[in-house]
């Protein structure tokens, strides 16, 4: 695996020489003694980890050089991590480079594990960071029919519409609330002969059952009290277009045998009517319900299960699409935010979050958590706060640099582990660490596998 390149910026030349040799095991070390030998090695290598002490000729006494190079590098390679050397643990100068974009700092004398941690971190949001924009770029070339997905199971989801869409058998789809049932039946109609006729929705769990049967079926004038009118119901609406039938599960029973009496002759009479008024209807029907289950209970009728499902597809739910999630993420920032003049982007910890909450309301959730974020989010970056997804301590935590850090260390190590199934090596090299270094903080820490 290629090692991570890294350029130390030092008028010291002792000092890059230790830091080269200390760190040339894990990184393609450069090393540069002042502003313009180190902006050819940048604009040439574009290296992502860079550490950067302040004290540079002609003023190697003073901080302004060592903020000036910090902020071409940021300008030009806004991506590379740049990590502030300070002389002096006292100072202010490395809060100053930090509030001018530096990423991290540490002090002199250099402590090489320490250094390597700071390194290893900085090194890991990097990759994040490149994750993320990776995704930005795919999320324009994965959609289908308003539908994000990478993913092999949504793959899936894609080639059974298009293999289907231009039939007319009956489709069920299946998956849990949230995990976008309805997209799935709008691209079925859309990729359908029927695109240019209307595509007719009913939630068949939203409407009381005294009332449901005249939405599905219609009614005439005087059929019952309150029929001041003649109404065409949905199934008639959705004549040489698509009915989709959204929680099929909870239909009640007698309308069950109702719908299933359609199915079979594609014929109706409206409440109240003897007219027998014959339909051409596409069919597709959705439910976050298990339906085996509900036939095998006497809650669902088995005959209209076999009716329905011709075509079965499953829905996975979001923590079971890997990167779809961020994919997801980046469509609802550019729908919410970039459209409405609200441009944001998500924070590496951000990312990081989203990509380990479970989301239980799946799709959905994840688009709420969006349109929130754009509306608490400060700066141009949301966090975490923003998304609502850490809870909030009771107690406030003193701003303690040491435990913080320590804090983080603990966070990532646990995380690069559990990526890697306990294989300490492949975590190590996640982080950007030797294995023995990650033996020892692992030590430190008192983390197991």
């Amino acid at each position: 695996m290629k090692k991570p390149e890294l350029l130390v910026i030092d008028d010291d030349e002792s000092i890059r020489s230790q830091m080269k040799w200390a760190l040339i095991e894990d990184y393609d070390v450069f090393v540069a003694e002042d502003p313009l030998s180190a902006m050819k090695i940048m604009d040439r290598q574009k290296p992502p980890l860079v550490t950067l002490d302040l004290g540079l000729p002609p003023d190697p006494e003073g901080i302004e050089e060592g903020l000036k190079l910090l902020e071409r590098i940021l300008i030009n390679h806004p991506t590379s991590k740049v990590i502030v050397v300070s002389g002096n643990p006292d100072s202010d100068a490395p809060l100053h480079a930090i509030s001018k974009g530096a990423h991290d700092f540490f002090t002199k004398p250099i402590n090489i594990d320490e250094l390597k941690n700071i390194l290893g971190r900085a090194y890991y949001v990097y990759s994040l960071e490149s994750k993320y924009q990776s995704l930005q770029r795919k999320f324009h070339q994965q959609s289908f029919n308003e539908m994000i997905g990478s993913s092999p199971k949504m793959q899936e989801v894609f080639n059974t519409v298009n293999k289907i869409a231009t039939t007319d058998v009956p489709v069920l789809i299946l998956g849990e609330s949230g995990t976008g049932k309805e997209l799935v039946a709008n691209a079925i109609h859309a990729q359908s002969l029927r695109t240019d006729k209307s595509f007719i929705p009913i939630n068949c769990g939203a409407i009381p059952e005294n009332l449901m049967e005249s939405e599905l079926f219609g009614h005439e004038k005087g059929s019952f009290t309150g029929a001041h009118t003649q109404r065409k119901g949905k199934i008639e609406l959705a004549h040489e277009g698509t009915l989709f039938l959204d929680e099929i599960g909870d239909l009640p029973l007698p309308l069950q045998v109702k719908l299933l009496r359609f199915l079979q002759d594609n014929k109706l009479e409206r409440i109240g009517g003897r007219e027998v008024i014959e339909l051409n209807v596409r069919v597709v029907a959705a439910t976050n319900r298990k339906v085996e289950e509900l036939v095998r209970e006497g809650q669902f009728r088995e005959d209209l299960y076999y009716r329905l499902a011709v075509v079965t597809i499953d829905l996975p739910p979001i923590r079971e699409r890997g990167e779809d999630k961020l994919l997801l993420a980046q469509s609802f920032l550019q729908k919410y935010g970039t459209s409405r003049g609200n441009s944001k982007i998500l924070s590496p910890e951000a990312i990081e979050s989203i990509d380990q909450y479970e989301w239980p309301g799946n799709v959905r959730e994840l688009e709420n958590k969006i349109q929130r974020a754009l509306a608490f989010a400060e700066g141009n970056h949301i966090t975490p706060e923003d998304l609502a997804l850490t809870g909030i301590e009771g107690e406030s935590k003193s701003l303690n640099l040491k435990k913080a850090r320590e804090e983080l260390d603990i966070k990532y190590i646990n995380m690069a582990i559990m990526k890697n199934d306990g294989n300490v090596s492949r975590a190590a090299e996640d982080l950007g660490l030797t294995r023995p270094t990650l033996h020892a903080l692992m030590n430190k820490y008192c983390i197991r596998k």
